[in-house]
């Protein structure tokens, strides 16, 4: 038996036989019992000193008596305690302190607490406990610690807690409290801390009384539903230190009162609706050492005399919608450590005393209009791990005294106007973890001192003019997880040694002039996720031991000079999402182990290739696919084994030598015929083969047949006219004008009605809405089919050719095949009336859903509408879904189109883009911005006036992978704690791949 199984079982025993053979006082019992409640877990064993052969506790460990041999203190912390609280201690009529935090322990706190009247300490902080903060606590009228914090207790906070009126200190943070914070707070005039953050539940406003706790240190109630602003009232808080209310619904201005709490060092209040300007009055806190406003509805300019609270060491400002310049009074802060002004409207130029801050850890000044140069005197700046300036107008070239910055670990400059060469020392940076250069103007080579950077994780520098090839040193970065070098001018081969940075996630070195063969190599890239080397010139095969990167979730090789044949092994990539390998010279067949590809669910392109044989039956596996391209190859047999991929949107075949059948499936029945065009021997219409195979005499037959029901025909709807002109003979009379004309009918779908079946309908008693652009019926057909008939508004000379919804963009309409979108079945026109035919919802269309108010949705939720969709259609429901606007709405000036609307506003407003956004859109999805403005150009490329200038949906498609990629992305390191913490303002940000920081932590600030 061990020693510590020994020591339970003597302890139980000696507890067991204490009542008869014990002279222990009434308060050691009492112990005892309670510890006998966990006796035989192995916390038991902590507690081997409380002796039941003594006639006192006062020996033990974790207690205190008095001098008269009372127990007074109760310390036991850091101790798992399997147990409930220990009602066995209210008896204790001496206890000044009870201290059981961190202990696990679980039930309620009971009401009889309050019988403890001498406590001073009670701190249960750190447990599982649950329940209500009972009222009686009101009754501890010496206590001055009261520490509840971390546990599961709910309900409001008493208002008998004003009764403590000795309290100091406060703490009832972390909990699932709720109800508003009690005016009685006010009557604890000698409370120093008072901390309730972490309760989403607390809601309304801060309470003025607080402003009568004159000896308040610290005020914390962030992470809660705290609403309303600010009140002034704090003002009188002379002893403030810390005001922390952070990422709550406070709303208003910040008083300036705030300038009065003179000892005030850190204000905390980001991720609120605050507005109107930062107070000037915040020069006054002499002792002001961290400032954090970001994430608010701040505007104006920065103060200037900001410059003299000189012991600032954090000032984050980020986000938010500053304007004007870096006031140059910044330039006393000589203590600052981190400038973070990211994600405003600021300009001018980065200033130059910027050198100044020798201490400078961070400095983000990314998203903005910033122009000018970067100032060399950056180099000064020994301390700086981070600097962020991408998404501004910055021109030049990268400093070389950058390189001076010993501790630099991530830069991002992307999206600017930078030109001439990286410089060869900024490679010399041993800490250098991040290096961002996107969309600038760059050029030059790599230098081969880049192996000596080998502490990066993430290069970078697509969207540049780089030329010449990747020094093999690259092979040194064994740490390297990003490697992008898209879109530039680089040549020769692309190195092997990229095969020994093993934990690469991403190598993307598309639209390049790389030569040569996919290396060998990248078989040891097992961490590797996307692989783009397209529109290069690569020749050769594709590597065989592709098929060992099982992590591969998107493969795209198309637009090379790649020959032989598809792998097998690509079978093994389970977890492929995407496969294009289109615009190359591969040939065979396609290996039927491509079907094990289940996971494969946005696009498999194999088209514009030399492939051969028939469709491997394996393809029916491909459940999930979305698009498929087979065009432009060799390929045989039958399309019969495509018609169980249930979630298809995209299919072309054309130009192949396919036969048979299609697949009698509604998705093959909407295809247009031009995804099966060059397939001769495909039979597209049943109908019309089966008059290939009959004889000429059967042929001939035929056409009598069909000459006589013409004949017939004719005779009958002749029969038909004379009977309804003599029928509705006056009713005619006063239509004449129209119902003479001649009705042109343009399918979209295939139709079992005529336009006479429709529009002997169109009568008031079919109405069933009317809006700005025409009357919409309800009508039967003869086939008991209901459709809805939109009959537009007659157009008036005078109007601008856009207003003419029906003839600019019908044909388009008639091509959507969207579950979001009503299905056009039709059109209609005789010269003067114009008819539009839709499958009739019952339950309401896409347009009801963004328009009607019904339904809410987030930013999340309308991504998902306009992912699959047909291009210019696609870019109106967008633009739906971003504005808020239909797209004649009645809030649009002089009648305009949305698409008109949105040009005129961006031309006009320029950097303004968010006041075309829908306003609740932003208020629930606020801090995707960036990614909706993003979705916004895509919108606008989808809508160019000029078809042929438009991208195809599967361009569309990974641009929108592309974006909800990289904005997931985004995420900053923490350079100044253990560990990293996500961001929430980083998602606005949108250079592929940056970082933001969170300057908190969480626990002190709550």
């Amino acid at each position: 038996m061990s020693s510590n199984a020994l020591t339970i079982c003597l302890l139980f025993l000696n507890i067991s036989l204490f009542p008869t053979i014990s002279a222990l006082n009434q308060e050691g019992l009492s112990l005892l019992s309670w510890l006998s409640t966990f006796h035989s877990s192995s916390s038991a064993t902590f507690f081997s000193s409380w002796n039941p052969a003594h006639q006192d506790p006062c020996q033990w460990d974790y207690i205190k008596c008095t001098r008269n041999g009372f127990v007074s203190e109760i310390t036991i912390s850091s101790i798992n305690l399997p147990t409930s609280f220990p009602i066995q201690f209210l008896s204790f009529n001496f206890l000044t302190t009870l201290n059981l935090s961190h202990g696990n322990l679980t039930g309620e706190i009971p009401p009889s607490i309050g019988n403890l009247s001498t406590l001073i300490t009670l701190d249960l902080s750190f447990n599982a406990l649950t329940g209500k903060i009972p009222p009686t606590i009101g009754k501890l009228s010496e206590l001055q610690l009261l520490s509840l914090n971390s546990n599961l207790l709910e309900g409001d906070i008493p208002a008998e807690i004003g009764n403590c009126s000795k309290l100091q200190q406060l703490e009832l943070f972390d909990n699932q409290l709720f109800g508003k914070i009690p005016t009685e707070i006010g009557q604890l005039w000698s409370l120093e801390i008072f901390r309730a953050g972490g309760n989403l539940g607390i809601h309304g406003e801060i309470p003025m009384q607080i402003s009568n706790c004159k000896e308040l240190v610290f005020l914390g109630v962030a992470e809660t539903g705290i609403s309303g602003q600010l009140p002034y009232s704090l003002g009188e808080l002379k002893n403030l230190k810390t005001l922390s209310v952070y990422t709550a619904k406070l709303t208003g201005v910040i008083p300036t009162e705030i300038g009065n709490c003179s000892a005030l060092e850190v204000l905390f209040v980001h991720e609120n609706q605050i507005s109107g300007e930062i107070p000037s009055e915040l020069s006054m806190l002499k002792n002001l050492k961290r400032v954090l406003l970001w994430h608010n509805n701040l505007s104006g300019r920065i103060p200037g005399s900001l410059g003299n609270c000189s012991g600032l060491r954090v000032i984050d400002f980020s986000l938010n919608s500053l304007t004007g310049e870096i006031p140059a009074s910044l330039a006393n802060l000589f203590a600052l450590e981190e400038l973070v002004l990211s994600g405003n409207n600021i300009s001018g130029k980065i200033p130059p005393f910027i050198g100044n801050f020798s201490s400078l850890k961070q400095l983000e000044l990314d998203n903005n209009i910033i122009s000018g140069e970067i100032p060399p005197a950056i180099g000064k700046l020994k301390e700086l791990s981070l600097f962020f300036a991408w998404q501004n107008q910055l021109h030049g070239s990268i400093p070389i005294e950058l390189a001076n910055c010993e501790k630099l670990q991530a830069l991002d400059l992307t999206h600017n106007f930078l030109t001439g060469s990286v410089p060869t020392s900024l490679f010399n940076l041993k800490n250098l973890a991040e290096l961002l250069l996107i969309s600038n103007k760059l050029s030059g080579g790599i230098p081969p001192d880049i192996g000596n950077c080998t502490s990066l994780t993430r290069l970078r520098l697509g969207s540049n003019m780089f030329n010449g090839q990747i020094p093999s040193e690259i092979g040194h970065l064994h740490s390297l997880t990003f490697l992008e070098l898209s879109e530039n001018q680089f040549t020769g081969e692309i190195p092997k040694e990229i095969g020994n940075c093993r934990q690469l996630e991403m190598v993307d070195l598309h639209e390049n002039k790389f030569q040569g063969i996919i290396p060998t190599s990248f078989e040891s890239l097992v961490e590797l996720n996307v692989l783009d080397l397209s529109v290069n010139f690569l020749s050769g095969t594709i590597p065989e031991n592709l098929g060992k990167l099982t992590s591969l979730n998107k493969l795209v090789l198309n637009r090379n000079n790649i020959t032989g044949l598809i792998p097998k092994s690509l079978g093994f990539c389970k977890d492929l999402q995407l496969l294009d390998i289109s615009s190359n010279r591969i040939g065979g067949s396609i290996p039927n182990e491509i079907g094990q590809l289940q996971g494969l669910d946005i696009l498999l392109n194999l088209s514009w290739n030399l492939l051969t044989g028939p469709i491997p039956e394996g393809f029916s596996n491909l459940s999930k696919l979305a698009s498929l391209d087979i065009s432009h190859n060799r390929l045989t047999g039958s399309l019969r084994v495509l018609g169980n991929l249930d979630n298809l949107v995209s299919l072309n075949v054309s130009y192949n030598n396919f036969s048979g059948f299609l697949p009698d499936t509604k998705f093959f029945q909407d295809l247009p015929p031009t995804d099966f065009l060059g397939n001769q021997e495909l039979c597209i219409n049943r109908s019309e083969c089966h008059i290939s195979v009959h004889s000429k005499k059967s042929i001939r037959n035929l056409v009598v047949v069909i000459v006589l029901s013409i004949m017939v025909t004719t005779i009958i709807i002749t029969v038909g006219i004379i009977s309804f002109i003599r029928a509705h003979g006056a009713a005619l009379e006063r239509n004449d004008e129209e119902d003479g004309l001649e009705w042109d009918i343009t399918p979209f779908q295939k139709l079992n009605f005529s336009v006479n079946d429709i529009v002997t309908k169109l009568s008031d008693s079919n109405i069933v809405g009317k809006g700005c652009s025409g009357v919409v019926y309800r009508v039967e057909t003869p086939m008991q089919q209901f459709i809805a008939v939109k009959k537009l508004w007659p157009t008036k000379s005078s109007e601008l050719p856009e207003r003419d919804l029906f003839s600019a963009e019908v044909a388009t309409l008639g091509s959507i095949r969207h579950k979001n979108i009503v299905r056009l079945l039709g059109c209609c026109n005789n010269g003067k009336t114009r008819l539009l035919l839709f499958d009739y919802i019952s339950n309401g269309s896409l347009a009801g859903l963004l328009h009607e108010k019904k339904l809410f949705l987030d930013w999340d939720a309308s991504f998902r509408i306009t992912e699959k969709s047909d291009v210019y259609s696609f870019g109106i429901v967008v633009l739906e879904v971003l504005t808020g606007m239909e797209p004649t709405d009645h809030r649009i000036p002089e009648g305009a189109h949305i698409v008109s609307w949105v040009c005129q506003e961006l031309r006009e407003k320029r950097r303004e883009f968010t006041s075309i956004l829908d306003q609740q859109l932003l208020q629930r999805s606020g801090t995707q911005t960036q990614e909706m403005l993003q979705v916004l150009g895509v919108a606008l490329l989808c809508v160019n006036p000029s078809p042929e200038e438009r991208p195809t949906m599967k361009d569309v498609t990974a641009m929108l992978k592309e974006i909800r990629h990289e904005n997931e992305d985004f995420e900053k390191p923490n350079f100044h704690g253990k560990g990293v913490a996500p961001n929430p303002k980083a998602a606005v940000h949108c250079s592929s791949f940056s970082k933001s920081s969170e300057p908190l932590i969480r626990s002190p600030t709550l």
